[in-house]
């Protein structure tokens, strides 16, 4: 079982987070903000794919000024990642955004600082206090000989203190490496030092396998020790990727479920069907489903029979014909050229049970 770091909760839109809520997924739309008709599209399809929540990139006065109309095109809650310009945070809560992610410490003064305070909590949204590797204050550089962890942790609650100090305690903290060692070290400290939700990721992560893999090390680990409230797979690749990625590690660990669960063994020398083929023509055929399924497809008798009882609906090869199985009971035996269009058809038929894993109820809107 995993134990879950006891945190307070931040609503974003919908969304709840922290506390017992489930973990939600995120992303970023990469869309140039005042192409409002393309960004609108682009968090739309984020939020088909799995994204609960999207972030949007707010670099100038024209996307600023977008703002507005990009939260008429959409109901899914949206993030407005600032940096420098105190006033653009200000227009993001007029426009309706559910949080603002800001660095106190690039956008100004503490005039401006407290000005984003109280519009943030005039409008009852909350604030991500984000850390990344190469955003740390050349003071603390100095004083732990480089961006270290313990720098980086100092750094999210030196900025955390200012809104404190303005009694606003409605928080979001990430703190990212481009290490999945530091990473976990950061979280890891972060964590035991104060009870506010955590952003889960690792900054500038790679491409979409070599990314894909560190990031899972890295969240996995963390999620493993209860660690960890939302989370984003930050890729050079397609939002698709990172959605897909994120769901798979909340999968494998059991955290939640969502659309296909496929086992499929690595084939040897005892196979007798081709079992990378059939496998992935049942992944790509079941790309994006909602429905919540389990699906073994096995090569063989030895381990054949395990994985498939485990399984919803499973493939056995045999030397004769491929048993096909529902929840551990075989229900037919096909030819290989048959299989996959008897596995499809079980597979549209099949009613799932209730849920295994925690699902997100949605929370009525009142702002």
């Amino acid at each position: 079982m995993i134990n879950r770091r006891k945190s307070r909760t931040v609503r974003v839109g919908k969304i709840a987070l922290g506390g017992s809520y489930p973990i939600a997924v995120q992303t970023m739309v990469n869309t140039p903000p005042d192409q409002i008709e393309k960004t609108v599209g682009e968090i739309n399809r984020a939020a088909s794919l799995g994204a609960e929540i999207v972030r949007v990139a707010v670099p100038d006065k024209r996307a600023a000024e977008a703002l507005a109309d990009i939260r008429k095109g959409t109901d899914v809650p949206l993030v407005a990642d600032i940096h420098f310009n105190y006033k653009f945070a200000l227009m993001a809560a007029e426009a309706g955004f559910d949080k603002l992610r800001i660095n106190p410490g690039n956008i100004g003064g503490e005039e401006n600082v407290r000005a984003v305070i109280d519009k943030a909590g005039e409008k009852g949204i909350p604030i991500r206090i984000g850390v990344n590797h190469g955003s740390v204050e050349t003071d603390l550089v100095d004083k732990y000989g480089g961006p270290k962890p313990g720098a980086m942790v100092e750094s999210a609650l030196r900025h955390v203190e200012i809104l404190e100090k303005h009694d606003f305690k409605d928080i979001v903290i990430s703190i990212k490496a481009s290490s999945a060692m530091e990473t976990i070290e950061c979280y890891k400290i972060l964590a035991g030092k104060c009870d506010y939700p955590l952003h889960l990721g690792v900054t500038e992560a790679g491409t979409a396998f070599g990314g894909a893999i560190k990031t899972s090390v890295a969240l996995g680990h963390l999620l493993y020790e209860g660690i960890g409230d939302t989370l984003r797979v930050s890729l050079s690749a397609d939002i698709e990727m990172e959605i897909k990625a994120a769901w798979g590690i909340l999968k494998a660990l059991e955290i939640r479920r969502r659309g296909l669960e496929l086992v499929s063994c690595p084939s040897c020398g005892r196979t007798e069907t081709n079992v990378y083929e059939l496998a992935e023509k049942v992944e790509k055929a079941l790309e994006g489903t909602k429905k919540d399924i389990k699906v073994a497809v096995m090569g063989c008798m030895v381990n054949g029979p395990g994985e498939a009882s485990g399984a919803d609906i499973g493939v056995i090869g045999g030397k004769a014909r491929i048993i096909l199985t529902r929840r551990g009971e075989v229900i037919g035996r096909y030819d290989e050229a048959e299989i996959f269009d008897a596995l499809m058809k079980e597979i549209e038929s099949f009613e799932p049970a209730k849920p295994a894993f925690i699902e997100r109820p949605d929370l009525p809107i009142s702002k």
